[in-house]
């Protein structure tokens, strides 16, 4: 007699009291930001939509509103003026070149946003952004801890990121 198939699960976990959990994906579990802003959400939704190339406003009023911007579903709602945006929250997009770097750098700062340092700025909306480019993060965390501390120094010097500035402070 065979021996019976195991059931197959995914993602099983035990827990310290040998209890098994199983996790079954189901997208009704999926994680979307839902952003609280002082602000026109119809204004919110065309202005990200304007900024992020692969973008879909699904639904959009001044009051609330649901977007995809780069693949990334967000859902806003216009809460009044006790709701500001903190640097303990922000969204970081990752880009190639320093062609990407202006273009989000300039397109978010559009209308009255406002420069930070090492690559961070917040949009007109209050939203703080990191626009990093992906050899930043390769450098900072280089495995010659001098090349590493040498970009970490040149990037703290910086507002938006500039890439040949990087790699002439590590070469």
């Amino acid at each position: 007699m065979a021996a019976p198939k195991k059931k197959k699960t995914s993602g099983t976990k035990t827990k310290s009291n040998s209890k098994k959990l199983d996790y079954h994906a189901n997208p009704t579990h999926s994680i979307t930001p839902f952003l609280m802003f002082n602000a026109n959400i119809e204004e919110v939704a065309k202005f990200y939509a304007s900024v992020f190339k692969k973008s879909k406003i699904i639904t959009a009023n001044p009051m609330q509103g649901e977007f995809i911007l780069n693949g990334q579903k967000f859902t806003a709602y216009n809460g009044g003026p006790e709701f500001k945006f903190t640097w303990g929250v922000s969204f970081m997009i990752s880009v190639e070149t320093q062609r990407e770097v202006d273009y989000y750098w300039n397109a978010l700062l559009a209308n009255g946003g406002k420069e930070s340092m090492c690559g961070w700025l917040q949009d007109q909306f209050g939203m703080y952004w990191q626009v990093t480019p992906k050899i930043l993060l390769q450098l900072i965390s280089h495995k010659d801890p001098i090349k590493a501390e040498r970009a970490t120094q040149a990037m703290l010097k910086m507002r938006k990121i500039d890439i040949a500035t990087l790699k002439e402070a590590v070469s």
